[in-house]
């Protein structure tokens, strides 16, 4: 195995996109292997309502969470084969699936990270995070997310039927979807003063990060230092990518181009 990482982000995994499933099913199959790491950096899934999808009894009438057990269950074991394989595995939370939890990730063989993560990536220092908290702009989002990443409310929402909480995130990303429409293209991308002190305060890294759906290299200067900051791809169709780095550098590679190479 080389000393390869992978950077995903921003699947959006759900029932309603089996062709994003089956993506991420060959990604994890045929390419992840050959990696000695590989991260999640948000929203593995379009949402989460608790660990406990995973254990929903078998004969539950719901069809539509009995479709998302059989997804969350289907992701657990692909996962996990791919860490007994010697890939290590690490996820950090997104603004989808913030509610995912230690007991997914025992069952998926996986770290959880902290919403900003540190790590040595073959000798560069290099900073992970979903990149919402640099998304400073959106002053309304910055509040929901406020609201939703705390621990009460977090308790309250997981204390509620599983049916119950279906219908609260199945409103709430109704409720984003319109506001989402409403908001200017630059509120909703990073802000870069935002970016700028968060590399000041972790001593210049790189920056690697999802959420905005704009893939790109970026390389800029900040306080004289020469700075550089990855923006992972969504997967939706042909966008569909991720981030490879090892000794040699870093490159975005798109998942289409590499499915159409056979297999070694």
């Amino acid at each position: 195995m080389s000393s390869t990482s992978l950077f995903i982000a921003d699947l959006h995994l759900s029932p309603q996109q089996p062709e994003t499933v089956q993506q991420f099913t060959w990604f994890v199959t045929h390419i992840a292997p050959s990696a000695q790491h590989l991260y999640i950096l948000g929203d593995l899934f379009e949402y989460w309502l608790g660990d406990d999808i995973l254990d929903l009894p078998v004969n539950t009438p719901d069809n539509a969470l009995m479709a998302y057990r059989q997804l969350a269950r289907h992701v657990c074991q692909l996962l996990r084969q791919l860490s007994d394989t010697g890939t290590q595995l690490w996820l950090q939370h997104g603004n989808r699936d913030f509610l995912l939890q230690e007991t997914f990730c025992q069952r998926c063989h996986m770290t959880l990270l902290p919403d900003i993560a540190p790590i040595d990536l073959c000798g560069t220092p290099s900073l992970l995070l979903h990149g919402d908290t640099l998304c400073t702009d959106d002053l309304a989002y910055q509040r929901f997310r406020a609201q939703v990443r705390n621990p009460a409310w977090q308790q309250q929402f997981l204390v509620q039927s599983l049916a119950s909480r279906a219908t609260l995130a199945a409103s709430a990303r109704q409720q984003s979807m319109a506001a989402t429409h409403e908001k200017s293209d630059a509120i909703m991308d990073v802000n870069q003063q935002s970016v700028a002190a968060l590399l000041r305060e972790h001593n210049y890294p790189r920056l690697i990060h999802g959420h905005t759906h704009r893939p790109a290299h970026h390389t800029f200067t900040v306080d004289d230092h020469a700075c550089e900051r990855w923006v992972l791809p969504d997967w939706h169709g042909s966008r569909s990518g991720y981030l490879r780095c090892d000794g040699q550098g870093c490159a975005m590679l798109n998942l289409s181009s590499v499915m159409s190479v056979p297999a070694p």
